[in-house]
């Protein structure tokens, strides 16, 4: 009986993938729809091992999904409601052009609505793997908060990501989980720790929208991330407020309300509304202790047990522990040309209270003249009227004692000062190659002093001419010696020669003899050996590369890969070195042609 003949592409790779064109054939839906419940279900296009039997010998390079999840689409719920979508858009058109405006408004206003909470469930079965992925999610809310009512934004979604990211940073100010903060010319970065999850995000400045063409930015795709990651947000808000026994939805200021009035606003206003918001007390639940204290850390003893990490973890929990009461107890007054929004979060998130001018904005606590308040902080020069019971200091002076973990000594930071370089402190530590500029080496050993260019080159030449006598000291030492044991041996030889004549007549040739056994007993002045420079780095590189040869021929390649970032980080670092020492040059050059200039007025007003 003859077999069958086994179709090509039936199995492996050819199985394995499909092509986009197939997927959308199979699940009878449209490029847009597809593409919407890809971003709901989070399933991604994938990169075949070998693209010519992934693509079933078509060349070219399409765009490949894995047959599993396109057939894991087939039972989707959601699929059926896009078709239900497609009838009644079919409706209203249909009605528009008969010019049926009542049947029209019926069909409108029974417009069906799309459910994804059962596809957040699915993605992220606990509280942990939701707070896990939440980096990206917070970062596009806070960029769609600031967004106006654009064509593909809708007016709804940009309100209701305002709404849920006040509700987060009121999360995070309850549970004072912030660790980490860096201002950038992107935006302000915030790294906080929630459940053991650490999560960082990115909130821009508040700079007027800047429309963009079609094709730089695709706001419809956009926009279907944000409508998953607004349920998704609403789902970790809704957890974190009962975790920390608070009630759920917060009562914040009209403008956050689910009934607000939708009239345009101007944005400053909703700016204002937001920090009013971020400086409000929430209610909590009922019969709940305003403050939880947390439990002593467990010790558990181990085989593996080190005591120099345990000794760590008490410190860095005795140091969490202080830095989120670090701002208890002390009162803080902003300035009308801060930028408030970040200060307002920070502070509050610290146990600090905050306050502003009521007269140009909501949400103002208390008066400038309140004697007891301890900081005003100030971005200008100098101001007229000023209170002796304060320190005036620059925003950064906050950023700085938080990256710190304490507060840090505001000689620094007072008004009108030149302020130290504001350090990115989300540097990690593990990774043995890391750029670390001479500021942060300076702030991390008070020791540490950066020499000039003209200091550290004669501090060179002094060292090595030290070096150098100390070199010839020791030779000139060990010469003098050799020498003068050679010439008392020489007048010994002499001494006994004579002797020997004066003794009688000897056979010649055994005197010859005997004369030259002495002088091979002579002691000769030795000849230092000088080692190659170099010579003991060639040899290790002989070494290392014998060694690199062992390595097993299915570790090599990942061996491979571990060099090649290695070479990549020192090139970054080199870079980063290069580009500091031309800036410093830059400084350097630019302070002495300020010098000369004000020589040069000083002689001419003399003159």
């Amino acid at each position: 009986m003859v077999s069958k003949k086994k179709k090509k592409y039936s199995s492996g790779e050819g199985a394995q993938f499909m092509t986009r064109k197939a997927a959308l054939k199979k699940l009878q839906l449209s490029l847009k729809d597809f593409r919407r419940i890809c971003i709901l279900k989070g399933i991604y296009p994938r990169e075949p091992r070998n693209r010519k039997r992934a693509q079933k010998g078509a060349g070219g390079i399409k765009t490949l999904y894995h047959t599993k999840d396109i057939k894991f689409l087939l039972h989707e719920p959601i699929i059926w409601k896009l078709r239900e979508l497609k009838v009644y858009q079919q409706k209203i058109r249909r009605a528009r052009a008969m010019r049926e405006y009542r049947q029209m408004k019926k069909f409108l206003r029974d417009y069906p609505e799309i459910n994804i909470d059962h596809i957040v469930k699915e993605r992220y079965p606990t509280f942990v793997d939701a707070l896990r992925d939440l980096d990206d999610c917070l970062t596009l809310c806070f960029l769609f908060s600031t967004f106006p009512s654009l064509k593909k934004v809708p007016r709804d979604q940009s309100m209701l990501c305002r709404r849920l990211t006040v509700e987060f940073m009121h999360a995070v100010i309850a549970a004072k989980a912030l660790r980490k903060v860096f201002v950038s010319v992107k935006g302000y970065y915030y790294q906080v720790e929630l459940e053991g999850q650490t999560i960082t995000w990115i909130v821009p400045h508040h700079f007027s929208f800047q429309p963009q063409n079609k094709d730089e930015v695709d706001f419809k795709i956009m926009s279907t991330f944000v409508e998953f990651y607004t349920m998704m947000l609403g789902f970790v808000n809704f957890k974190l407020y009962h975790s920390l026994n608070l009630v759920y939805p917060p009562k914040l200021t009209a403008a956050f309300s689910a009934d607000a009035e939708k009239d345009l606003i101007d944005e400053q206003a909703y700016v204002s509304e937001r920090i009013a918001a971020m400086n409000m007390s929430l209610a909590r639940v009922a019969g709940a202790n305003d403050a939880e204290e947390l439990p002593e850390m467990d010790i558990f003893n181990t085989e593996d047990e080190d005591p120099q990490k345990l000794e760590e973890a008490k410190q860095e929990a005795e140091k969490v522990k202080k830095l989120k009461t670090m701002f208890k107890g002390l009162k803080f007054f902003i300035n009308r040309e801060v930028p408030r929004e970040p200060l307002v979060f920070i502070i509050r998130c610290f146990g600090g209270e905050v306050s502003w001018d009521k007269d140009h904005f909501v949400g103002a606590t208390f008066d400038e003249t309140d004697e007891s308040i301890a900081y005003q902080i100030v971005d200008r020069p100098s101001m007229d009227k000023q209170y002796i019971s304060r320190y005036y200091i620059q925003p950064q002076w906050v950023f700085d004692s938080v990256n710190a973990r304490t507060l840090l000594p505001i000689n620094k930071y007072l008004m009108g000062a030149v302020l130290p370089p504001h350090l990115s402190p989300f540097v990690d530590k593990t990774k043995d190659q890391v750029y670390i500029p001479p500021e942060e080496k300076e702030l991390n050993n008070p020791d540490f002093k950066p020499l000039d260019d003209d200091q550290s080159g004669s501090d060179i030449e002094e060292a090595s001419d030290e070096d150098k006598e100390d070199e010839e000291e020791p030779d000139s030492e060990d010469g003098d010696t050799e020498e003068a044991l050679a010439k008392q041996y020489q007048q010994e030889v002499e001494e006994d020669s004579d002797s020997e004549e004066e003794d009688g007549d000897v056979d010649p040739e055994k005197k010859k003899i005997a004369k030259e056994k002495k002088k091979a007993m002579a002691v000769t002045a030795g000849v230092p050996h000088k080692e190659h420079p170099y010579q003991k780095e060639i040899e290790d590189k002989q070494a290392f590369r014998l060694r690199e040869k062992l390595v097993r021929k299915k570790h090599r390649n990942l061996y491979k890969s571990m060099k090649a970032g290695q070479e990549q980080r020192k090139k970054e670092i080199w870079l980063l070195r290069k580009k500091r020492r031309l800036h410093d040059e830059k400084v350097k050059e630019e302070k002495k042609t300020e010098k000369r200039k004000q020589r040069k007025q000083a002689l001419e007003a003399s003159a």
